[in-house]
């Protein structure tokens, strides 16, 4: 598992958004993004964005067993279309976790390492807020050298 510490800047990211119970959401979060690249084919503006699709965000808000998952892009300002929201991450250090290979099975097994066993009892890092980020990279995501990567937004204990 590669992880790089990196500072980056405020990100501020509009999507789409649903609730997911832990339980099934490796299944169900699939078939939401097939949902919303079905009804974004043609495009949702917003600002400088045409589209979501590049990040979503896990945001652990809910309590529980559930969490809200946006499936999002960068957003620059200007109207919010409907069914959509805007999340903003403050500037600061993120671990970065680079994975390589098809969607969603490379990626969710990187997932549940990162949060099994990198997270849990890291003697340096713990998580900076409630919500995470994956970015997924243009190309094709079923390909064996797909790229996506995981971010966390972490403080130094």
């Amino acid at each position: 598992m590669n992880c790089k510490i990196v500072n980056k800047s405020n990100l501020r990211l509009i999507g789409f958004g649903r609730s997911f119970g832990v339980d099934n959401a490796y299944q169900e979060i699939p078939l939401f993004w097939d949902e919303v690249m079905a009804k974004t084919a043609g495009g949702v503006r917003a600002g400088n964005l045409l589209g979501p699709g590049e990040f979503a965000v896990c945001i652990d808000d809910l309590g529980g067993e559930r969490f809200r998952y946006l499936i999002a892009g960068r957003y620059d300002g200007g109207p919010i279309p409907e069914g959509m929201e805007v999340y903003e991450f403050a500037a600061g250090e993120w671990a970065v976790f680079e994975c390589v290979g098809p969607i969603p099975q490379a990626f969710q097994a990187l997932n549940t390492r990162v949060f099994r066993e990198w997270l849990p009892g890291n003697p340096e890092f713990e998580l900076s807020g409630n919500a995470t980020v994956e970015w997924y990279d243009d190309g094709d995501p079923s390909a064996p050298d797909y790229h996506s990567a995981i971010w966390l937004p972490v403080k130094r204990k």
